[in-house]
């Protein structure tokens, strides 16, 4: 049997040992994320600045008669979880909006499209708070891949009166296309995308045959005109393609502190 003076020398040992082998993974977590942070702003840039650009009134847009709706302002019966897709999309509905729900995390389209016109709506709270990055930040996936950073970004961000590198404000092809103005609203006003994309085509030995093509209207104002991307939408290294078909649209749950966001008045014209 242990003397109580030895046993009380060995829990103060052991520890000891626990608390340095948890400050050793710690400073492990740390140094990892500093690096993830190091290689990230390597595809960060800062100019220059897209010119301000005041939107015109906003307006309404009711989808078209051969329009697939994919939110009525009623349910998310044409979601599903990314990370299950055999559940049902568990956003928050309601006001004839839907809200991200960070929990739950991204959503995205059941069915799958190749090029397609895309009318969206989405909303920052009034209240946002946060700067930079952390500021009202999602993002539509144009086409959703399972693999590296998920497929093509269109970027969703707060930049009303709100800096932040420039690939990677609002209306930027994710740390790959600036966009050519910023026609944010303020906080609280809702807000239009109207994109068309082109999906990357390949060759039937897997060779790029054509890349990407994308055109976007922020609120209205032209903010990427016909950009061809370089491959997918990474946060870290540079972009690449891979092959892929038909894909859904993803809607991202980014998880940072400020207020989610809401979207509304979605629906997509397929182009043949």
């Amino acid at each position: 049997m242990r003397t109580p003076l030895v046993l009380a020398v060995t829990l103060m040992l052991n520890s000891a040992s626990f608390s340095q082998n948890t400050d050793s993974l710690t400073r492990a977590r740390h140094t990892r994320d500093s690096l993830n942070d190091i290689e990230a702003h390597k595809t960060e840039y800062y100019s220059p600045v897209p010119p301000v650009v005041t939107p015109g009134s906003y307006f309404y847009s009711t989808a078209p008669s051969d329009a697939i709706v994919l939110f009525d302002g009623s349910n998310l019966d044409q979601w599903v979880s990314t990370s299950d897709s055999s559940k049902k999309a568990a956003w928050l509905v309601k006001d004839s909006a839907f809200t991200v729900n960070k929990k739950a995390g991204d959503i995205q389209t059941r069915a799958k499209f190749t090029d397609f016109q895309l009318h969206i709506e989405y909303r920052i709270p009034p209240d946002i708070t946060g700067s930079g990055q952390a500021r009202g930040n999602s993002g539509i996936f144009l086409a959703a891949l399972p693999w590296g950073p998920g497929g093509y970004e269109l970027q969703v961000l707060d930049n009303y009166k709100n800096s932040t590198y420039v690939n990677g404000q609002v209306g930027s092809m994710y740390k790959q296309a600036v966009p050519l103005v910023n026609a944010c609203r303020k906080p609280g006003e809702w807000q239009t995308y109207d994109v068309v994309w082109t999906a990357p085509k390949f060759n039937d030995h897997g060779i790029l045959a054509s890349p990407a093509r994308v055109t976007v209207f922020h609120n209205g104002v032209l903010v990427q005109n016909n950009t061809t991307l370089l491959g997918d939408t990474p946060y870290i290294g540079q972009p690449a393609y891979r092959v892929h078909g038909a894909a859904p649209i993803k809607l991202q749950s980014h998880g940072d502190p400020s207020e989610p966001i809401s979207y509304r008045n979605i629906w997509l014209r397929e182009l043949k």
